[in-house]
C-alpha cells in the first residue's frame, strides 16, 4: 500500500472512499475495469491518510445532516482497516457531527466499530449493506477469496439487527451458469428473510464485464473452472451486460419472496432508502449540536 494526502473525500452525492484499490480478490469485480484509470496496481492499496481531517472540514461546513455513504468502489474494511483504522476515526466524525452512515463492506471487521454504528444511528441513522452472492461457502472462497465467507456475513447480519441496525444485502452479481441456481438465490433470500434485512439491491441475475475487468475473470475461470470462458464467450460475445439465461424465473422468485416479506426490492427503493435521513436530524443545524 501507499500513502497520499488526498484533496477531498466527499463526492457531491457525499459519498466517501478512504481506500483506492482493493485486497479482497474477487474474481468479478467492476472497479477493476479500465475506465476507473488505476495508475498504480489494483492490490497496492491507495490510502487517503488525511480522510478524517478532510471529512470533519467537510462536514463542519455542512448547512444540514445528511447520509455518509462509503464502500461503493473501494471495501473501507479491507485488511489494511486491521492497522489503519481509518475508517474508525471516521465514524467517530460523523458519529460526534450528527450524521448518518451508510457501509458497505464484505467483512467482519465491520464489528469492530459496532459501538460507533449504533451511537450513530441512536442519534440519526446507519444503515449496514452486506454482499451476498452464493449460499455455498466453497464456491464463496473462490468468487470472493480473500474475504469473510458468506455464513460469517449473515451472522453479521444478524448482529445487526440485535443491535436495531437497519441491513441491506447486495444480491449482486449472479455469475450465469455458476451461482444462478434456484437453490442458492432461495438459500439467500431465505437467510435475508431470517435476518430481517430491509432491503435486497439486486439487478437483475447477472453480472457486468469491460476492459480489465473481464480479462480477470475469464483468466479466474481458467483456473477454477475450465472450459467456462469458452462458454461465456460462445453466449454473451463481448456484451457488457451478461444475463443469466435463468434471469426470468429467478427474478420472480426474488420478486415474489421480497413482497411476501416486505423487504424492499428494487434498487431505486434501497437507494432512496439508504440516502434518507431522518427530517429531525436533516434540518438540524450544526449550531445545535
Amino acid at each position: 500500500m501507499h500513502f497520499v494526502d488526498a484533496k477531498g473525500i466527499l463526492s457531491a452525492q457525499n459519498g466517501m472512499n478512504i481506500y483506492r484499490g482493493c485486497t479482497h480478490g474477487c474474481i468479478y469485480c467492476d472497479s477493476r475495469s479500465v475506465c476507473y484509470q488505476f495508475t498504480h496496481p489494483f492490490e497496492d492499496i491507495e490510502v487517503k491518510r488525511n480522510a478524517p481531517e478532510l471529512l470533519e472540514k467537510a462536514l463542519r461546513s455542512k448547512r444540514k445532516h445528511c447520509m455518509i455513504g462509503t464502500g461503493s468502489m473501494s471495501d473501507p474494511y479491507m485488511h489494511c482497516e486491521e492497522d489503519l483504522h481509518l475508517m474508525r476515526k471516521c465514524l467517530e466524525v460523523i458519529d460526534r457531527y450528527g450524521f448518518g452512515v451508510a457501509v458497505q463492506t464484505k467483512s467482519d471487521r465491520i464489528l469492530r466499530d459496532i459501538d460507533l454504528l449504533e451511537s450513530i444511528n441512536k442519534k440519526a441513522k446507519a444503515v449496514v449493506q452486506m454482499t451476498l452472492t452464493t449460499f455455498d461457502d466453497d464456491m464463496c472462497s473462490i468468487l470472493e477469496p480473500n474475504v469473510c465467507n458468506t455464513k460469517r456475513r449473515i451472522e453479521i447480519l444478524k448482529e445487526m439487527q440485535k443491535r436495531g441496525i437497519p441491513t441491506v444485502v447486495w444480491m449482486t452479481p449472479i455469475l450465469p451458469f455458476l451461482n444462478d441456481t434456484k437453490e442458492n438465490i432461495g438459500a439467500i433470500l431465505d437467510a435475508c428473510i431470517d435476518a430481517g434485512v430491509k432491503g435486497i439491491i439486486c439487478f437483475g441475475m447477472g453480472l457486468t464485464l469491460r476492459e480489465g475487468d473481464r480479462e480477470y475473470f475469464y483468466a479466474a475461470l481458467d483456473r477454477h473452472y475450465p472450459g467456462l470462458k469458452n462458454i461465456y464467450i460462445h453466449t454473451f460475445g463481448n456484451s457488457y451486460e451478461v444475463t443469466s439465461p435463468k434471469n426470468q424465473e429467478l427474478m420472480a422468485l426474488f420478486i415474489r419472496k421480497c413482497r411476501e416479506n416486505g423487504i424492499l426490492s428494487t434498487p431505486d427503493q434501497c437507494f432512496s432508502y439508504l440516502s434518507d435521513l431522518p427530517e429531525p436530524y436533516r434540518q438540524m443545524s450544526l449550531f445545535d449540536l
